[in-house]
């Protein structure tokens, strides 16, 4: 446990003799200088702070490397757990200036092994806690220029959020605490590869964050090749909680189609999608956001190349008549090993 994944009303129910205003006051210090005040501070009683000192600790990962990209202004980090792993992050830039966001970890590795995706050859690492992955939000905010801002998170780094739902609620609640990281839950996104199970908790404790699913391809059979997870949870139904969520609160689900050169990208596999898209959109009264996301190499006996841009132009087109908005995502910090898919590549165990 640490201070960094407790909520106001959190350290009250513990602390009882603690007022709701001398915890926000307590943590809003913890989370901005990412340490116990060595004093009690203003306006809080001495006698519940020196409680809470000795009570709970202040734990924080360990900052290993930070790694600017020399193509853009992508920046990968990786920090050290108390455990010897190691989890990246990766701090990436806004159009609108002094604006990022930040790519966090849910594990330190990964069991769902998709087949594009780096941090699957690492296998079943172990869940992280939920301070650990408000940390990597905290410590990417400290190193931001003058002016910047974290404008919001996407859980879309090493692990599956799903296998690690619960964490992932608490540091998101955390995250959108007015006194703590104060993010706008509708500026974070939970993607997953499509745990049903833990699905509908994570819709019901979050409603306002946004839902991200990896499609990999639109065949369930197909699917199956490159994502494993499709036997146990199929796609489709995986879309159709996600329709009824976003009729619900109108908030449209994100799909992400990472682009395979000669396995994902043709005529055959964009009618595919679309007929899925469809299907969505009349459950959901709501288009989705659909990213195509370049393929981008993760390490020895790589097992694809990315799509021909002619022929990834020609699968958005193909897309576009369908009236779903379609955007192909700038995936940054390639040469570091930031983009999609690379968390973790450097990793191997």
């Amino acid at each position: 446990m640490s201070l960094l994944a407790v909520l106001p009303e959190d350290l009250v129910r513990k602390f009882p003799t603690l007022e709701p205003s001398e915890a926000r006051r307590l943590l809003a210090i913890v989370h901005r200088t990412g340490q116990m005040p060595s004093v009690t501070p203003a306006g809080v009683r001495r006698a519940p702070f020196f409680q809470i000192r000795d009570a709970i600790p202040l734990q924080s990962l360990e900052l290993i490397s930070r790694r600017p990209s020399k193509l853009d202004p992508f920046v990968k980090y990786a920090f050290g757990t108390s455990d010897g792993a190691i989890v990246e992050a990766v701090r990436i830039p806004l159009e609108r200036p002094n604006r990022f966001v930040v790519c966090v970890s849910s594990q330190t590795g990964c069991a769902v092994g998709c087949a594009f995706c780096a941090t699957g050859r690492l296998g079943t690492g172990r869940n992280l806690a939920a301070w650990e992955i408000v940390d990597q939000v905290r410590q990417v905010r400290d190193d931001l220029p003058e002016q910047g801002r974290v404008h919001g998170v996407v859980f879309q780094g090493m692990g599956e959020p799903l296998a690690n739902v619960d964490a992932v609620i608490q540091s998101v609640r955390v995250m959108t605490d007015p006194s703590l990281q104060s993010i706008d839950g509708r500026a974070i996104t939970v993607s997953t590869a499509g745990l049903i199970r833990p699905l509908p908790r994570l819709l019901e404790s979050l409603p306002r964050v946004r839902l991200g699913v990896s499609i990999g391809h639109a065949n369930p059979q197909r699917r199956l090749e490159l994502m494993p997870i499709e036997s146990a949870n199929p796609l489709q139904k995986v879309l159709d909680i996600a329709a009824d969520h976003a009729r619900a609160t109108r908030i449209a689900t994100m799909l992400a189609y990472t682009l395979l050169g000669g396995v994902n990208d043709g005529e055959s596999d964009a009618d595919e999608l679309s007929e899925l898209l469809q299907h969505y959109v009349a459950r959901a009264d709501l288009p989705p956001r659909l990213s195509l996301i370049p393929y981008n190499p993760i390490g020895a006996n790589d097992p694809f190349v990315a799509s021909d841009p002619t022929r990834a132009e020609r699968f958005r087109q193909r897309l576009r008549t369908l009236g779903i908005p379609v955007v192909r995502r700038y995936s940054g910090g390639s040469d570091v090993g930031a983009a999609c898919g690379q968390l973790g590549m450097e990793l191997g165990r």
